[in-house]
């Protein structure tokens, strides 16, 4: 009988973070969920509260535990990187890392881009940047995760993967509302502002990344690794999804060349190759094929 691995989450206590906890826990994995204390964390797990952004607060919640896996939720900084690095360094045997397709907002391709378009350890990191402003965090989203990504690749002795997750979609607890802006504009016939030349995107459904993040816990690749359903998504596409549970709703699509535009609307491209997890083993559904499930979960199957 093989050992149960000990696997901590750090956050996770929402959409595809809860769905994986859930997924580890029916593997038979002892699962400690560290977070700031607001929530409560999952049946079943430890739960250790600490300030992830305080060395000395983290310290003193891990204590002498180590783990076979981390699977870290929320690293958006590299100092937020630089600080686990120095933690968990000899505590972990794997550090797993979320990360996000929007490392690749530089990468101007028509083709699905692959993880070497962006190699971590060419990225230069500042860590005097103003990431304890939300502000600039937000606005920096993509920036400071490629960052992170380059502080826990930087140097050896720290074995890690940075799962780029494509856009996420489905479920009924989708905190994002990106779909429900399309919803209350096709109700009202409201237009929906995408570029003049908007271009598609890759998506997953939130069932598949938990699934994908599940696997990958149990994998022993490193390095990074983009997490997308096959094949990519328009924005018209999803509009017309979401039309099809609004039957008295109307699309109209407001064409701008510059300027804020919808939800999933993009001026580049954001596909990317997921042929390296494919050769690694991880089976990907097709996008276009669970996507009106998706709209379903989240909208509501009558569109309220």
């Amino acid at each position: 009988m093989e050992k149960a691995r000990e696997v901590l989450v750090i956050g996770g206590n929402r959409y595809f973070g809860k769905r994986l906890i859930s997924r580890l826990l029916a593997a038979g994995d002892r699962v400690t969920v560290l977070n700031r204390g607001s929530s409560a964390a999952p049946p079943g797990t430890t739960h250790l509260v600490a300030d992830r952004d305080d060395e000395e607060s983290l310290l003193a919640a891990l204590g002498e535990r180590t783990f076979d896996v981390v699977v870290d939720q929320v690293c958006y900084t590299p100092r937020q990187a630089a600080v686990a690095r120095r933690v968990f360094t000899g505590r972990t045997g794997r550090y797993v890392m979320t990360s996000t397709v929007e490392v690749y907002e530089y990468e101007d391709s028509v083709t699905p881009v692959r993880e070497d378009a962006v190699d971590p350890l060419t990225v230069p990191v500042d860590l005097e940047l103003p990431w304890d402003d939300p502000e600039f965090l937000v606005s920096h989203y993509g920036e400071g995760k490629r960052q992170a990504e380059a502080v826990f690749a930087a140097g050896p002795g720290f074995p890690h993967v940075a799962v780029r997750v494509a856009h996420v979609l489905g479920g009924d607890d989708d905190f994002t509302g990106r779909l429900e802006h399309y919803a209350s504009r096709i109700r009202t016939g409201e237009p929906i502002a995408v570029p003049f030349s908007n271009q598609p995107a890759t998506y997953i459904h939130v069932e598949e990344i938990a699934d994908f993040l599940a696997w990958t816990v149990g994998e022993d690749f490193t390095g990074p690794v983009n997490a997308a359903s096959h094949g990519t998504l328009t924005t018209e596409e999803l509009c017309a999804a979401v039309a099809a549970h609004l039957p008295e709703g109307k699309v109209v699509f407001r064409l701008v060349e510059v300027g804020e535009v919808s939800p999933f609307a993009f001026f580049r491209s954001y596909g990317m190759d997921n042929s390296r997890a494919a050769r690694l083993g991880f089976a990907f559904h097709a996008a276009p094929e669970w996507l009106p499930a998706a709209v379903a979960e989240t909208l509501g199957k009558d569109g309220d």
